[in-house]
């Protein structure tokens, strides 16, 4: 095993962008054949997104799977003995029918749908998704590979774990072939980590996989073929031949998406950019392919071999989204991202977890890393504005994000950002491109600032000059159709070579979500140089309220509608029904339990409070620390006349419970107030219930409204 050091978080740093890199550069004709790509776009050898008038920077279930099924790992207890039906219980927990990570292509015909079924239906990993319950067509498909580099990257150099992780990961909802598939690229990952040469690593990551097996047999074939010949097209065309899409049944099979895989290693040359051609001009499942290459490739040649050829880099600004119930771990970055696959592995191996400066939501301490900051040109702003990770060194870091302008002066303002909730580019998309986007994967998000909180960052003024500059740090939020509406700190003078400490409290932005962060840079003479930001990090308990905002009105017949929706897109919407009439909050649920969530994991210690009306269920109310669709703590209201705290993982358990007289359509002003493991629930404004929870705590979490078999209302939420 790898030593968990600086160098293996470099790592894994640089496998997340491969990542990346790999998924985005091989979406946009994700399963056009080989003919077809070279046709119509020629050998792939960068982005061609914009040819095909589609965003860069998407959701995409290969990133999201990979990223969200390791959480299984975090929601038990970080144990490297994990089972698979563990895993499977994080589907249902993480995943919203229909709406987010997987491709909801039906029972019978995708095989993570039919799986998802399966754990619906109380059959445990690894029957979900074993030949016996599926069918070999529907267990041999392709998934089992495309999620898997997350299983390799917390196991750096230590194969036999990885392969095994990978086995009870993948048999969630695949089996034999496509099991193997898996184990094949998690052991190559694995050995990346401390092994250079492919060739190697493909032949030690053969021995973990059955020498009987067909994916066995066809990398030898394609080792044979290289032996001596370095015509990839030549290999492609064997691979046409013998292991083409026509020689299985199913949507999208394992083998020959496999093999390509191989076949770009082989014949890469050990090149980011010729291996990443290779792997997308062969053609077929090319982002799920190219992702697994470009994992595999960033792990092992690191941070130097990515910022090799062309840069790769800079058009995706670490972005990357992973829409999942959890909705505020989807607005994220491949530096967010990393940092918990680091510490996650650090965990599993007892050793003390890493906090760049002090866990700050953006820290930038890695070479490259912006964290999905960018320069806003936007309403005429200084086009003289750069951002670039630096080498910044302080007593809490060595890096920083430099915002370096030029010429700033009365009436000309150099800005940089950050998306925070919904990504900028996706909200301007128009026509076509809209529309081929969202009819892909839902994009389902939670702020990660709220009103209440507070932004805290170190930001230095350097340079060569002796006059100071004027900055505000700021919001953008969803106002009247969803234009932005801007908030403004107080503005903060700063001189060359010194440094402030910001604090800002965000004031109430009355219902609308905050979707951007950023600072703006002006001096009252023209003057230039660099305006460093150290780190920013939001802190400190939300204190707000949810309500439909003043601006969207009530709906008359006649009267076109308001075009805000992202008031209510701040939420993760998972019941079947939520109307939005004379009552903000209608939610229902026909049948089972289901729950609307917003905040996010940073959220600890706090109350919530509703005024609820029940039309009809079984159980309903509040939760708090929502860690997903079946983790959580809640106050409901009981069908048979009970008022109960519960604990939900997996499986509801009833901490305490009193006698309730329920009446349908009655208000009932209910809050529940957690502090460390204490749970106090009050029924109109009087302490009725309370709970110490001493085992298996959720630490953490957001706030949530939960429904079973029936509907409720409510007008506002208050946390605070």
């Amino acid at each position: 095993m790898m030593k968990l050091d600086r160098v293996y978080e470099e790592k894994v740093y640089a496998g997340v962008l491969g990542k990346l890199i790999g998924v985005y550069l091989g979406r946009p004709f994700e399963q056009w054949t080989h003919e077809r790509i070279l046709e119509e776009l020629g050998q792939i050898n960068y982005y061609v997104n914009e040819k095909l008038n589609v965003p860069l920077v998407v959701t995409d279930d290969d990133i999201t799977g990979t990223f969200t099924f390791l959480r299984a790992l975090r929601e038990n207890n970080f144990d490297s003995n994990i089972t698979a039906k563990q895993i499977g219980q994080s589907w249902l927990n993480n995943l919203i029918e229909n709406k987010t990570v997987l491709w909801w292509g039906g029972r019978g015909h995708s095989a993570e749908d039919t799986a998802f079924q399966n754990l619906k239906d109380g059959i445990h990993a690894p029957m979900s998704g074993s030949i016996e319950t599926n069918g070999e067509v529907i267990a041999q498909q392709i998934g089992a590979q495309i999620f898997i580099d997350g299983w390799a990257l917390v196991t750096p150099g230590d194969p036999e774990k990885a392969v095994e992780l990978a086995k009870k990961a993948a048999s969630v909802s695949h089996d034999g072939e496509a099991i193997y598939g898996a184990q094949m690229v998690a052991a190559m990952e694995s050995l990346a980590f401390i092994e250079k040469d492919i060739n190697k690593i493909i032949n030690e990551s053969k021995k973990y996989i059955p020498n009987t097996s067909e994916i066995y047999k066809v990398i030898g074939e394609l080792q044979n073929i290289r032996s001596g010949n370095s015509d990839w097209m030549q290999a492609r065309q064997f691979l046409a031949e013998n292991y083409d899409y026509d020689k299985y049944l199913g949507e999208c099979h394992m083998i020959p998406n496999h093999a390509i895989i191989i076949l770009s290693l082989l014949f890469g040359d050990d090149d980011l950019q010729k291996t990443l051609m290779i792997v997308n001009t062969a053609g077929r499942d090319t982002d799920c392919n190219s992702g697994n290459v470009g994992c595999l490739m960033g792990i092992k040649n690191g941070l130097e071999g990515l910022n090799k050829g062309p840069d790769y880099l800079s058009p995706i600004q670490d972005r990357m989204y992973c829409p999942t119930a959890n909705g505020g771990e989807t607005q994220t970055d491949a530096l967010t991202e990393a940092y918990k696959v680091i510490n996650t592995a650090k965990i599993m191996n007892n050793e003390n977890i890493v906090q760049p400066k002090n866990g700050s939501r953006f820290h930038f301490e890695m070479p490259g890393s912006v964290q999905g900051w960018r320069a806003n040109y936007k309403e005429n702003k200084n086009i003289s504005t750069h951002v670039q990770n630096i080498k910044f060194d302080s007593k809490i870091g060595n890096r920083g994000l430099e915002i370096k302008f030029d010429r700033v002066a009365p009436g000309v303002i150099s800005e940089a950002l950050v998306d925070i909730f919904f990504p900028q580019e996706l909200h301007e998309l128009t026509g076509r491109a809209r529309e081929r986007f969202f009819q892909s994967y839902n994009f389902i998000s939670c702020p990660l600032l709220y009103s209440g909180q507070t932004i805290e960052s170190e930001i230095s003024f350097i340079s060569n000059s002796d006059k100071p500059i004027n900055v505000k740090c700021f919001i953008n939020i969803f106002g009247k159709d969803d234009e932005y509406e801007r908030m403004n700190s107080e503005e903060i003078i700063i001189y060359p070579g010194k440094s402030h400490n910001l604090k800002w409290k965000i004031p109430s932005t009355e219902g609308n979500p905050i979707t951007q962060v950023g600072f703006s840079i002006e001096s009252e003479e023209t003057n230039s140089g660099s305006l460093i930001i150290n780190h920013l990090d939001f802190t400190g308990e939300p204190n707000c309220s949810f309500y439909k905002p003043k601006h969207i009105g009530y709906h008359k017949r006649g009267v076109v509608k308001s075009k805000a929706i992202m008031w209510k897109s701040s939420w993760v919407n998972a019941v079947d029904k939520w109307e939005v009439g004379a009552r903000t909050f209608r939610i229902t649920k026909d049948s089972g339990r289901g729950i609307i969530i917003t905040g996010n994991e940073a959220w600890k210690n706090y109350t919530v409070s509703a005024e609820i009306a029940v039309q009809r269920l079984t159980t309903g109310g509040l939760a708090v620390r929502v860690q997903g669709l079946n983790r959580y703590y809640g106050l409901v209201i009981n069908s048979s006349n009970k008022l109960q705290l519960i604990k939900v993982i997996n499986d509801v358990e009833i901490l305490k419970e009193m006698d309730f007289n329920l009446e349908y359509f009655k208000n009932y002003n209910l809050s529940l107030k957690i502090v460390n493991n204490n749970l106090s629930a009050y029924l109109e404004n009087e302490l009725v219930l309370e709970y110490e929870d001493k085992k298996n705590v959720l630490e953490s979490g957001a706030i949530g409204l939960v429904i079973e078999d029936g509907t409720l209302v409510t007008d506002e939420i208050m946390v605070k």
